[in-house]
């Protein structure tokens, strides 16, 4: 078992950089990281020396969703719980912290780890990133507030479309579809002059107008997180998500019944 923390925070003048730290695993999320994560946040939000947050993945990855592993693993409905409500708190926390965020996005950004990209105020990807929102593919639901997030930044109509479709996009793609706010060919170097962009702005008013708008919305996210998580568990129990379980695991396309 791997000793490492599950997630790294560094400080570096008013940003603080937080870094998801399971790269064997493409930053696959499971119990232990999203603990630690939902914790570092909140430790964040209430950090006066803070003004920004910088979201990122280490190694080849932001990341590539929820761990399958655990979903293989767990049976447990309390452990279920507990990882859902860590996934609300880390949505909730990144959309309504008076911090301003940006989401890197190098590798995958998929399905859990595409919910968070978007919970941020900007993300960046790299060219070669991967985007997908992809729970469709073992019969589960978006879940980390991408039906709150995607209905706002995209409407219903083309929400369904991309949750249903399932399709994995490229930077380009997802650039297009409104998924990220930019594309770069050299991921640091954006992301440090955005920061510095900020750093040179007024970001307590910036900051203000963040927490308006969250406090105008955010009992529709919390609804919805609520929606989400008592969907998935009766997802998590068709016929359909053990097929699509299986189906990942021995690399072949999954036979759906619709049950």
């Amino acid at each position: 078992m791997s000793l490492a923390k599950p997630v790294l925070v560094e400080k570096v003048g008013r940003v603080a950089h937080v870094e998801l730290n399971r790269p064997e695993a493409l930053n696959a999320l499971n119990k232990e990281m999203l603990l630690e994560l939902s914790k570092q946040l909140r430790t964040l939000s209430i950090d006066d020396e803070i003004d920004i947050v910088l979201l990122k993945g280490k190694g080849k990855a932001f990341s590539s969703g929820g761990d399958i592993k655990t979903m293989l693993t767990s049976s447990d409905e309390n452990d279920f719980y507990a990882i859902m409500d860590s996934i609300s708190e880390v949505a909730l926390t990144l959309y309504s912290m008076p911090k301003l965020t940006i989401c890197a996005i190098k590798g995958a950004a998929a399905g859990l780890g595409l919910s968070i990209a978007l919970a941020c105020d900007y993300s960046i990807a790299a060219e070669d990133a991967k985007i997908a929102m992809n729970f469709i593919g073992i019969a589960l639901i978006p879940d980390g507030g991408s039906h709150f997030f995607l209905e706002r930044r995209i409407g219903e109509v083309k929400a369904k479309e991309l949750i249903w479709e399932g399709k994995v996009l490229n930077a380009v793609e997802a650039f297009e579809k409104n998924l990220i706010h930019e594309v770069s060919q050299d991921l640091e170097s954006s992301v440090s002059d955005k920061v510095q962009q900020w750093l040179n702005s007024p970001i307590q008013a910036m900051v203000k107008t963040k927490k308006i708008l969250a406090d105008m919305s955010r009992p529709q996210l919390q609804k919805i997180l609520e929606l989400e998580k008592h969907g998935q568990l009766k997802m998590r129990q068709t016929e359909d998500h053990a097929e699509g379980i299986k189906a990942f695991v021995e690399k072949r396309r999954p036979n759906f019944q619709g049950k």
